[in-house]
Protein backbone atom coordinates (compact mmCIF):
# COMPACT_ATOMS: atom_id res chain seq x y z
CA UNK A 1 0.00 0.00 0.00
CA UNK A 2 2.77 2.44 0.87
CA UNK A 3 4.56 1.84 -2.44
CA UNK A 4 1.31 2.27 -4.36
CA UNK A 5 0.64 5.57 -2.59
CA UNK A 6 4.12 6.83 -3.46
CA UNK A 7 3.60 5.85 -7.09
CA UNK A 8 0.29 7.65 -7.14
CA UNK A 9 1.82 10.80 -5.66
CA UNK A 10 4.65 10.63 -8.17
CA UNK A 11 2.22 10.23 -11.04
CA UNK A 12 0.14 13.13 -9.76
CA UNK A 13 3.21 15.33 -9.44
CA UNK A 14 4.30 14.56 -12.98
CA UNK A 15 0.80 15.34 -14.23
CA UNK A 16 0.97 18.71 -12.50
CA UNK A 17 4.43 19.37 -13.93
CA UNK A 18 3.25 18.43 -17.41
CA UNK A 19 0.41 20.88 -17.11
CA UNK A 20 2.72 23.61 -15.81
CA UNK A 21 5.19 23.17 -18.64
CA UNK A 22 2.36 23.02 -21.13
CA UNK A 23 0.95 26.27 -19.82
CA UNK A 24 4.37 27.85 -20.23
CA UNK A 25 4.55 26.60 -23.81
CA UNK A 26 1.13 28.11 -24.55
CA UNK A 27 2.26 31.46 -23.21
CA UNK A 28 5.45 31.29 -25.25
CA UNK A 29 3.49 30.56 -28.38
CA UNK A 30 0.87 33.26 -27.84
CA UNK A 31 2.99 36.06 -29.26
CA UNK A 32 2.28 38.55 -26.43
CA UNK A 33 4.08 41.85 -26.88
CA UNK A 34 6.70 42.70 -24.27
CA UNK A 35 9.74 45.00 -24.44
CA UNK A 36 12.22 42.10 -24.45
CA UNK A 37 10.30 39.93 -26.90
CA UNK A 38 11.93 39.20 -30.23
CA UNK A 39 10.33 39.70 -33.60
CA UNK A 40 9.03 36.48 -35.11
CA UNK A 41 8.25 33.11 -33.57
CA UNK A 42 10.34 31.65 -30.78
CA UNK A 43 10.31 27.90 -30.28
CA UNK A 44 9.22 26.86 -26.82
CA UNK A 45 11.51 24.47 -24.94
CA UNK A 46 10.18 21.00 -24.36
CA UNK A 47 10.40 18.69 -21.36
CA UNK A 48 11.11 19.47 -17.74
CA UNK A 49 14.10 21.59 -16.71
CA UNK A 50 17.23 19.69 -15.89
CA UNK A 51 18.79 20.30 -12.48
CA UNK A 52 20.46 23.68 -12.42
CA UNK A 53 24.22 23.67 -12.65
CA UNK A 54 26.48 26.33 -11.15
CA UNK A 55 27.54 28.86 -13.75
CA UNK A 56 31.26 29.22 -14.26
CA UNK A 57 32.32 32.79 -13.49
CA UNK A 58 35.63 32.28 -15.26
CA UNK A 59 38.65 34.43 -14.37
CA UNK A 60 37.73 37.31 -12.12
CA UNK A 61 38.32 40.79 -13.43
CA UNK A 62 39.91 43.31 -11.09
CA UNK A 63 37.48 45.68 -9.41
CA UNK A 64 37.93 49.37 -10.12
CA UNK A 65 39.89 51.39 -7.57
CA UNK A 66 37.62 52.65 -4.76
CA UNK A 67 39.26 56.10 -5.04
CA UNK A 68 37.35 56.82 -8.24
CA UNK A 69 33.98 55.23 -7.71
CA UNK A 70 34.98 51.57 -7.68
CA UNK A 71 33.47 48.55 -5.96
CA UNK A 72 34.16 48.41 -2.24
CA UNK A 73 34.11 45.07 -0.43
CA UNK A 74 33.76 44.59 3.30
CA UNK A 75 32.95 41.70 5.62
CA UNK A 76 30.72 41.22 8.62
CA UNK A 77 29.68 38.32 10.83
CA UNK A 78 26.11 37.52 9.91
CA UNK A 79 23.98 36.33 12.82
CA UNK A 80 21.27 35.39 10.32
CA UNK A 81 23.60 33.12 8.35
CA UNK A 82 25.86 32.10 11.22
CA UNK A 83 29.09 32.92 9.39
CA UNK A 84 31.27 35.72 8.09
CA UNK A 85 30.08 37.08 4.75
CA UNK A 86 31.43 39.50 2.19
CA UNK A 87 29.33 42.37 0.89
CA UNK A 88 30.04 44.81 -1.88
CA UNK A 89 28.70 48.22 -2.84
CA UNK A 90 29.15 50.54 -5.78
CA UNK A 91 28.25 54.20 -6.22
CA UNK A 92 28.32 55.71 -9.73
CA UNK A 93 31.29 57.96 -10.42
CA UNK A 94 30.61 61.57 -9.52
CA UNK A 95 28.02 60.69 -6.85
CA UNK A 96 28.21 60.32 -3.09
CA UNK A 97 26.18 57.72 -1.16
CA UNK A 98 24.21 60.24 0.90
CA UNK A 99 20.57 60.12 -0.15
CA UNK A 100 21.17 57.82 -3.12
CA UNK A 101 18.72 54.88 -3.51
CA UNK A 102 20.06 51.34 -3.78
CA UNK A 103 19.44 48.08 -5.62
CA UNK A 104 20.48 44.83 -3.97
CA UNK A 105 21.62 42.29 -6.56
CA UNK A 106 21.38 38.58 -5.65
CA UNK A 107 23.94 36.23 -7.21
CA UNK A 108 23.29 32.89 -8.87
CA UNK A 109 24.22 29.36 -7.83
CA UNK A 110 27.97 29.05 -7.45
CA UNK A 111 28.42 32.82 -7.14
CA UNK A 112 29.13 35.20 -4.28
CA UNK A 113 29.14 38.89 -3.45
CA UNK A 114 31.75 39.56 -6.14
CA UNK A 115 29.94 37.86 -9.02
CA UNK A 116 27.72 40.74 -10.14
CA UNK A 117 30.71 43.08 -10.25
CA UNK A 118 33.69 40.97 -11.30
CA UNK A 119 31.89 38.43 -13.51
CA UNK A 120 28.95 40.34 -14.98
CA UNK A 121 30.44 43.87 -14.59
CA UNK A 122 27.06 45.24 -13.61
CA UNK A 123 28.71 48.48 -12.48
CA UNK A 124 29.75 49.17 -16.07
CA UNK A 125 26.13 48.88 -17.18
CA UNK A 126 25.11 51.22 -14.36
CA UNK A 127 27.68 53.78 -15.49
CA UNK A 128 26.26 53.67 -19.03
CA UNK A 129 22.74 53.96 -17.64
CA UNK A 130 23.65 57.09 -15.68
CA UNK A 131 25.70 58.59 -18.54
CA UNK A 132 22.66 58.27 -20.80
CA UNK A 133 20.50 60.21 -18.37
CA UNK A 134 19.09 57.38 -16.29
CA UNK A 135 18.22 57.89 -12.63
CA UNK A 136 21.31 57.22 -10.49
CA UNK A 137 21.38 54.64 -7.72
CA UNK A 138 23.88 52.43 -5.93
CA UNK A 139 24.38 48.68 -6.28
CA UNK A 140 24.97 46.27 -3.41
CA UNK A 141 25.64 42.55 -3.13
CA UNK A 142 26.26 39.97 -0.41
CA UNK A 143 27.23 36.29 -0.07
CA UNK A 144 24.15 34.08 -0.19
CA UNK A 145 25.88 30.70 -0.47
CA UNK A 146 23.79 27.89 -1.97
CA UNK A 147 20.72 28.77 0.08
CA UNK A 148 18.48 29.64 -2.87
CA UNK A 149 17.82 32.81 -0.90
CA UNK A 150 15.30 31.38 1.56
CA UNK A 151 15.48 30.28 5.22
CA UNK A 152 16.97 26.82 5.60
CA UNK A 153 16.42 24.03 8.12
CA UNK A 154 19.91 24.49 9.58
CA UNK A 155 19.07 28.07 10.60
CA UNK A 156 20.80 29.77 7.65
CA UNK A 157 18.51 32.69 6.75
CA UNK A 158 19.71 34.82 3.80
CA UNK A 159 16.44 36.81 3.66
CA UNK A 160 16.95 38.04 7.21
CA UNK A 161 20.57 38.79 6.34
CA UNK A 162 19.53 41.02 3.44
CA UNK A 163 16.73 42.91 5.18
CA UNK A 164 18.01 42.89 8.77
CA UNK A 165 21.79 43.13 8.30
CA UNK A 166 22.75 44.29 4.80
CA UNK A 167 20.22 47.11 4.41
CA UNK A 168 21.14 48.71 7.77
CA UNK A 169 24.80 48.66 6.74
CA UNK A 170 23.91 50.34 3.46
CA UNK A 171 21.91 52.94 5.37
CA UNK A 172 25.00 53.47 7.51
CA UNK A 173 26.84 54.55 4.36
CA UNK A 174 24.23 57.26 3.85
CA UNK A 175 22.27 55.41 1.16
CA UNK A 176 18.49 55.79 1.20
CA UNK A 177 17.13 52.34 2.00
CA UNK A 178 13.59 53.50 2.78
CA UNK A 179 12.70 52.46 -0.79
CA UNK A 180 14.93 49.91 -2.48
CA UNK A 181 15.02 47.55 -5.46
CA UNK A 182 16.14 43.94 -5.86
CA UNK A 183 17.78 42.33 -8.87
CA UNK A 184 18.73 38.68 -9.35
CA UNK A 185 19.88 36.14 -11.90
CA UNK A 186 19.20 32.40 -11.86
CA UNK A 187 19.21 31.33 -8.20
CA UNK A 188 19.26 35.03 -7.37
CA UNK A 189 16.31 35.52 -9.71
CA UNK A 190 14.36 33.06 -7.59
CA UNK A 191 15.46 35.01 -4.53
CA UNK A 192 14.18 38.23 -6.07
CA UNK A 193 10.79 36.60 -6.77
CA UNK A 194 10.68 35.23 -3.21
CA UNK A 195 11.31 38.72 -1.86
CA UNK A 196 8.58 40.08 -4.14
CA UNK A 197 6.08 37.56 -2.77
CA UNK A 198 7.06 38.15 0.84
CA UNK A 199 6.80 41.91 0.36
CA UNK A 200 3.33 41.55 -1.19
CA UNK A 201 2.23 39.46 1.78
CA UNK A 202 3.72 41.89 4.30
CA UNK A 203 6.16 39.26 5.56
CA UNK A 204 9.43 40.80 4.36
CA UNK A 205 11.42 42.10 7.31
CA UNK A 206 13.38 45.29 7.62
CA UNK A 207 12.47 48.95 7.77
CA UNK A 208 12.63 49.69 4.06
CA UNK A 209 10.04 49.14 1.34
CA UNK A 210 10.75 46.92 -1.66
CA UNK A 211 9.40 48.96 -4.58
CA UNK A 212 10.69 47.20 -7.72
CA UNK A 213 12.07 43.79 -8.71
CA UNK A 214 14.07 42.63 -11.74
CA UNK A 215 14.85 38.97 -12.43
CA UNK A 216 16.73 37.24 -15.25
CA UNK A 217 16.33 33.50 -15.87
CA UNK A 218 14.89 32.82 -12.40
CA UNK A 219 15.50 29.28 -11.13
CA UNK A 220 11.83 28.25 -11.15
CA UNK A 221 11.42 24.49 -10.82
CA UNK A 222 8.03 22.97 -11.69
CA UNK A 223 8.38 20.35 -8.93
CA UNK A 224 10.83 19.21 -6.28
CA UNK A 225 11.84 16.29 -8.53
CA UNK A 226 13.57 18.71 -10.90
CA UNK A 227 15.13 21.03 -8.34
CA UNK A 228 18.89 21.28 -8.03
CA UNK A 229 20.44 19.14 -5.33
CA UNK A 230 20.33 20.95 -2.03
CA UNK A 231 18.06 23.72 -3.25
CA UNK A 232 15.32 22.76 -0.80
CA UNK A 233 15.34 20.84 2.47
CA UNK A 234 12.15 18.86 1.93
CA UNK A 235 8.90 18.69 -0.01
CA UNK A 236 7.36 21.06 2.51
CA UNK A 237 10.29 23.46 2.06
CA UNK A 238 9.79 23.40 -1.71
CA UNK A 239 6.06 24.00 -1.32
CA UNK A 240 6.77 26.99 0.92
CA UNK A 241 9.61 28.60 -0.99
CA UNK A 242 10.02 26.99 -4.41
CA UNK A 243 6.58 26.52 -5.94
CA UNK A 244 6.38 30.05 -7.31
CA UNK A 245 5.90 29.20 -10.99
CA UNK A 246 2.33 28.07 -10.37
CA UNK A 247 1.70 30.32 -7.35
CA UNK A 248 3.62 33.62 -7.63
CA UNK A 249 1.76 35.32 -4.78
CA UNK A 250 2.59 38.76 -6.20
CA UNK A 251 0.14 41.49 -7.09
CA UNK A 252 0.66 45.18 -7.64
CA UNK A 253 4.47 45.24 -7.29
CA UNK A 254 6.40 46.62 -10.30
CA UNK A 255 8.44 43.77 -11.81
CA UNK A 256 10.45 42.90 -14.88
CA UNK A 257 11.02 39.16 -15.41
CA UNK A 258 12.88 37.76 -18.42
CA UNK A 259 14.22 34.44 -19.65
CA UNK A 260 15.84 33.12 -22.81
CA UNK A 261 13.63 30.91 -24.96
CA UNK A 262 16.33 28.21 -25.03
CA UNK A 263 16.77 28.30 -21.25
CA UNK A 264 15.54 25.32 -19.24
CA UNK A 265 13.60 27.78 -17.07
CA UNK A 266 11.72 29.37 -19.99
CA UNK A 267 8.50 27.36 -19.58
CA UNK A 268 8.10 27.92 -15.82
CA UNK A 269 9.08 31.59 -16.25
CA UNK A 270 6.44 32.09 -18.93
CA UNK A 271 3.86 30.48 -16.66
CA UNK A 272 4.93 32.72 -13.77
CA UNK A 273 4.66 35.82 -15.95
CA UNK A 274 1.17 34.84 -17.10
CA UNK A 275 -0.10 34.64 -13.51
CA UNK A 276 1.25 37.92 -12.11
CA UNK A 277 -0.87 41.07 -12.24
CA UNK A 278 -0.04 43.47 -13.59
CA UNK A 279 1.99 41.35 -16.01
CA UNK A 280 5.72 41.98 -15.49
CA UNK A 281 7.75 43.85 -18.02
CA UNK A 282 10.48 41.90 -19.78
CA UNK A 283 9.56 38.76 -21.68
CA UNK A 284 10.74 35.53 -23.26
CA UNK A 285 13.30 36.31 -25.93
CA UNK A 286 16.06 34.55 -27.83
CA UNK A 287 18.84 33.42 -25.56
CA UNK A 288 20.00 30.86 -23.03
CA UNK A 289 21.31 30.67 -19.46
CA UNK A 290 24.48 32.58 -20.32
CA UNK A 291 26.54 35.59 -19.34
CA UNK A 292 25.71 37.32 -22.62
CA UNK A 293 21.98 36.93 -22.00
CA UNK A 294 22.24 38.27 -18.43
CA UNK A 295 24.28 41.27 -19.57
CA UNK A 296 21.93 42.02 -22.46
CA UNK A 297 19.09 42.48 -19.98
CA UNK A 298 20.92 45.08 -17.88
CA UNK A 299 20.01 48.27 -19.82
CA UNK A 300 16.25 47.68 -19.66
CA UNK A 301 16.40 46.35 -16.09
CA UNK A 302 18.45 49.25 -14.75
CA UNK A 303 16.18 51.77 -16.48
CA UNK A 304 13.15 50.00 -14.97
CA UNK A 305 14.61 49.92 -11.46
CA UNK A 306 15.81 53.53 -11.63
CA UNK A 307 12.41 54.79 -12.77
CA UNK A 308 10.67 53.21 -9.78
CA UNK A 309 13.31 54.13 -7.21
CA UNK A 310 13.02 57.75 -8.24
CA UNK A 311 9.21 57.79 -8.15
Amino acid sequence: MRGGGADARRATRRTVVSGLLGAGALVLGSGFAQPDDVTGPVAAPTGAPEPEQPYDPGPRLPAAEPSHGGVVYETFTSAARGREVTWGHYVPQGYVPVGLPVVVTLHGRGGDARSSFEYLRMQDALERHVAEGGAPFALASVDGGLTYWHPRADGDDPLEMVTGELLPRLAGLGLDTSRYGVHGISMGGLGALIMAREATAGRLGGDGELVAVAASSPALFPALDWASEGAFDSAADFDRWGALASAPGVRGLPMTVSCGASDKFAGPTATYRSLVRPRPEGGISRGDHTESYFRARFPAQLAFLGSHLGA
